[in-house]
């Protein structure tokens, strides 16, 4: 407690550690629900056995098995590969058009703003479920094939999620039909606070609408662009809901769809065919490696984009 001399009154002044009460709550919810289970997990990746009571400790055994292993060895490349692919069409389909679009609804001469914003959005208000259902149903040649035949489109009348070659692709691109709007929504707003008067110096200086957008719009935004790369690159690695949706938990057809959520939900909770004992401890092992990839990629893409450069 201190005396003001100028207001003439008693003002209390916080001072040495009392800041830490205002952290506590914060930093508790933390260790419970993400520091605990993260740590917990990577030391159940050392171990094996379905249960508490006939777990062993076999140290990188489990990550040994995952490169090594004949058969298991080939799913998690599998998925791993998968999974690659589906981050680089989400960031290329999903971002690339989000700011494509962000940038045409912010124009000036652009009229019903509000609506297209909406249309652009209401897929992600939509469970994944019904997404799933819905695309199933209007991708399935004998549920649609004879609407589309009518408006002549019958070639799309084809077996798109049951072939191995396209499966993979069409599931990236309902994702990004489904959660573009994140993205927009986003670039939108970082659009509407850039300065007016750099758009109208721009514009003086007889800048083109793609100079303008290169040298002037993606600079200023870069903070934002790496925030939706990080978003996209975080959840596509955890990805599951989408395949579960429209495909298997085993990625059908054939392992074409496989994911690293898929796969690890196999090993880790449900247990893989046709023995269907989990096995945790190899699940945690996978968690592990994911972790580490995350991490790697996060941390160069915030300091790339961090605004400091």
């Amino acid at each position: 407690m201190k005396l003001n001399k100028q207001n003439k009154h008693l003002s209390v002044e916080p001072s040495g550690w009392y800041w830490l009460l205002y952290i506590i709550p914060a930093l508790l919810i933390y260790i419970i629900f993400m520091a605990y289970p993260l740590l917990d997990s990577l030391r159940l990746s050392f171990y094996t056995g379905s249960n508490s009571s006939n777990r062993e400790f076999i140290g990188f055994l489990n990550f040994k098995k995952l490169f090594t292993d004949e058969t298991l060895s080939v799913r998690y490349k599998g998925a791993f590969s998968h999974t690659i692919i589906f981050f680089l069409i989400n960031m290329v389909f999903q971002n690339g058009l989000g700011i494509l679009f962000a940038v045409i609804i912010t124009t000036r001469t652009m009229k019903a703003k509000s609506f297209y914003q909406t249309v652009i959005f209401i897929p992600t208000t939509f469970a994944v479920l019904v997404t799933g259902y819905l695309w199933k149903l209007l991708l399935n040649p004998i549920w649609a094939g004879d609407t589309l035949s009518k408006i002549g489109l019958g070639f799309l009348a084809r077996p798109w999620l049951g072939t191995k070659s396209t499966a993979l692709v069409v599931v990236s691109l309902i994702s990004c039909w489904q959660w573009m709007g994140i993205p927009t929504m986003m670039f939108i707003a970082a659009l509407k606070n850039i300065p007016k008067d750099c758009l109208e110096v721009a514009s003086i200086e007889g800048a083109t609408a793609w100079q303008t957008f290169t040298k002037i719009k993606v600079p200023l935004i870069k903070p934002v662009i790496g925030m939706v790369t990080i978003l996209t690159f975080v959840n596509n690695f955890n990805a599951f809901d989408i395949i579960f949706a429209t495909e298997t938990v085993n990625g059908a057809p054939n392992y074409a769809t496989d994911l690293l959520g898929t796969f690890f939900y196999r090993i880790g909770i449900a247990g893989e065919h046709p023995i269907a004992i989990a096995d945790p401890g190899l699940g945690a092992a996978v968690a592990t490696i994911t972790f580490i990839v995350l991490l790697l990629g996060v941390i160069p893409m915030l300091r790339y984009t961090s605004g400091d450069n």
